[in-house]
C-alpha cells in the first residue's frame, strides 16, 4: 500500500470511530419539578391516584443514539400522597408498601429502543416492596433548552401498567356484592424535568 493510500486509510478509520463513540450526557431529575403519580381502581367503581415527591437519580442519554439511554432513579415512598391523610397512613403501612421497611421504590434500566420520535421503550427492573421484577416504561421526551439560569434541561413522561400482587402489596378486601375494594393493576406515570450535569470544578491544587 502507498504511504498516501495508507495514511487515507487511517484517516477514515478514525472518522469512523468518532462518528460511533457515544455523546452520551448525564442528567440529573430536579426534585421540585418531578413526581411518580399512580391510578389505581377503588370499589370496582372509580379511580383513586396519588403521587409521590422527591425523585432522584441519573440519567444518561444521547438524543442520536436510543439504546444508550440509561435511568438510574428512586422515588421516596414517605412522601405518598392522595389527598387524604387517613389513606396515606394505610398505604405507607405493612399493608400496602410498607414505608418504614422499604422507603424507596427504584428503576434501573437494562435497554432502551426507539419507539417513534421522541419516544422510547425503556426495559429495567423495578424494585416496589422489597421485591424486582422486569419492567417496560414508554418515554416520551421534549428537546433541551436553556432555563433562565443557564441550566441545560428537559422534560419527559414515563408511563407504564403493573400489578401490586406481583411485588407483594396484596392487602384486599372482598365486596359483599363480588369484587374487591382495590384493583390489582396500577397505571404509573413519571413526569420528570432533567437537568445536564454540571462538571465539577477542578480541585485546588495544594
Amino acid at each position: 500500500m502507498r504511504p498516501r493510500n495508507r495514511f487515507v486509510s487511517v484517516a477514515a478509520v478514525l472518522v469512523a470511530l468518532s462518528f460511533s463513540t457515544s455523546r452520551a450526557s448525564t442528567w440529573e431529575f430536579d426534585g421540585a419539578h418531578s413526581e411518580a403519580g399512580f391510578s389505581v381502581r377503588h370499589l370496582m367503581i372509580s379511580n383513586v391516584r396519588g403521587e409521590f415527591h422527591n425523585i432522584t437519580g441519573m440519567v444518561e442519554w444521547d438524543e442520536k443514539d436510543p439504546a444508550s439511554i440509561k435511568i438510574d432513579a428512586a422515588v421516596d415512598v414517605t412522601t405518598l400522597d392522595t389527598g387524604e391523610p387517613k389513606r396515606d397512613a394505610h398505604l405507607k403501612s405493612a399493608d400496602f408498601f410498607d414505608a418504614d421497611k422499604f422507603p424507596k421504590m427504584t428503576f434501573r434500566s437494562r435497554s432502551a429502543s426507539s419507539a417513534g420520535t421522541n419516544r422510547y421503550k425503556v426495559v429495567g427492573d423495578l424494585t416496589i416492596h422489597g421485591v424486582t421484577k422486569e419492567a417496560t416504561l414508554d418515554v416520551e421526551v421534549t428537546s433541551t433548552i436553556k432555563d433562565p439560569w443557564g441550566n441545560t434541561k428537559f422534560g419527559a413522561v414515563a408511563t407504564a401498567k403493573i400489578n401490586r400482587q406481583d411485588f407483594g402489596v396484596k392487602w384486599n378486601k372482598t365486596l359483599d356484592g363480588g369484587g374487591v375494594v382495590v384493583g390489582d393493576e396500577i397505571a404509573i406515570t413519571i413526569d420528570a424535568e432533567l437537568a445536564m450535569k454540571k462538571d465539577a470544578p477542578p480541585a485546588d491544587k495544594k
